[in-house]
């Protein structure tokens, strides 16, 4: 029986973590931790049975905890909270999931306590990349990525780690504005960017797609998970995502993980690696597909991408700064108070003023997140 805890249990992550927990026998959740979603938290308790829980806010922890009050749970709340569920004894594997640069001191606490890590929450990569791999190094803790597109990377790596990477080939769908042009993005609503062809996922990492800041923040994860050089790592447009990510070796050949659109698969590679699983669901049917294409994407509609590229050569905290100001500026339009096209004109400002760090500690990167939301409430 591997025992499991998950940190965004309610989230898309989350819950699809959990769809898996009940197909397969021998997973036991050990905790959740969720942001404020008291009933679907009490649900999950319900049915997974955690010996802890947390809710970000501590009221929403104590409505819980009287909700459940028949139980033998452990309630908990804030930071606290996190950080002692990821270094719970009884847990294996801690499923990193809730969004934003909150997963960072857990996921150090997980390393320290020898947890592996199934990681789906990309800003800890992004912005504490630097601290997260040689630490996940030295406490010989294997980081299991969780995205689709890193999952078809390290799927592609297997077997063949004495070999040279020449490339990374990166999937982009292109999300619901490929082939649009500066000029047609000026009128889009909300409704318009949360319409993705072809994923289910929540709302801030589907304006991420429409951005396309979600693959330029994967093009930085990347870096980190494989130590390859920013130069090494392509973004392809795959409208299709039937190839979810590709690697090329040194001698030409091109090894891809293909499959359908379906997050599960990626989350219990990483839950039972390097054992595959019997997974219930669609499965790709080579007669039905007609064609599968690919293009260049285009950096000069979507700035988001080549900013992206930008922060990784300047280093230091600048990824933080491109981060915080992109999570920032998608809570904006979801409040419809800025337009889309606004989002990556905010992240722009934000890496040429704020200030930089060469090599920052996690209470630095904090500190840039708090600059970079003071510099934007100051302006908008």
């Amino acid at each position: 029986m591997r025992k499991i805890a998950i940190l965004g249990s309610t989230g898309s992550i989350g819950t699809q973590t959990l769809e898996i927990v009940r197909e397969q026998k021998d997973l036991k959740v050990a905790a959740l931790a969720a942001g404020r979603n008291v009933e679907l938290m009490e649900a999950q308790i319900r049915e997974f049975h955690p010996q802890i829980a947390a809710l970000w806010e501590e009221k929403d922890a104590l409505d819980l905890k009287e909700k459940i009050k028949d139980l033998p749970v452990k309630i908990v709340s804030g930071m606290e909270g996190l950080l002692e569920i990821a270094a719970l004894p009884e847990s294996e594997v801690l499923v990193t999931a809730i969004v934003g640069m909150l997963g960072i001191r857990p996921t150090i606490a997980a390393i320290e306590a020898g947890k592996a890590i199934a990681l789906a929450n990309k800003e800890t990569l992004v912005t504490a990349g630097h601290i997260i791999m040689p630490l996940a190094k030295e406490r010989r803790v294997p980081i299991l990525p969780v995205d689709s597109e890193h999952s078809a990377i390290f799927q592609s790596l297997q077997g063949e780690r004495e070999n040279q990477i020449k490339k990374i080939l990166l999937t982009a769908s292109g999300g619901p504005f490929r082939g649009r042009k500066k000029e047609e993005l000026s009128q889009v609503q909300v409704e318009d960017a949360l319409k993705h062809p072809n994923w289910s996922m929540g709302r801030k990492i589907t304006i991420d797609s429409a951005t396309m800041v979600n693959k330029g923040l994967e093009v930085m994860e990347a870096k980190w998970l494989f130590d390859v050089e920013l130069e090494q790592i392509q973004v392809v447009v795959h409208p299709q995502s039937v190839i979810h990510s590709m690697v090329e070796y040194e001698d030409g050949a091109v090894i891809a993980q293909l499959g359908t659109p379906d997050m599960r698969l990626p989350i219990q590679y990483a839950l039972y690696y390097p054992e595959r699983r019997k997974l219930s669901g669609k499965r790709l049917d080579f007669y039905q597909l007609s064609n599968l294409t690919f293009e260049e994407p285009d950096p000069e509609t979507f700035t988001g991408l080549k900013l992206a590229f930008e922060a990784m050569r300047k280093g230091g905290n600048i990824p933080t700064v491109y981060n915080a100001a992109n999570e920032k500026a998608v809570a904006l339009f979801l409040d419809r108070k800025i337009t889309f096209l606004e989002i990556p004109e905010m992240i722009e400002m934000c890496m040429e003023q704020c200030r930089f760090v060469k090599s920052p500690s996690v209470e630095e990167i904090l500190q840039t997140e708090t600059e970079v939301y003071e510099l934007i409430e100051s302006r908008w």
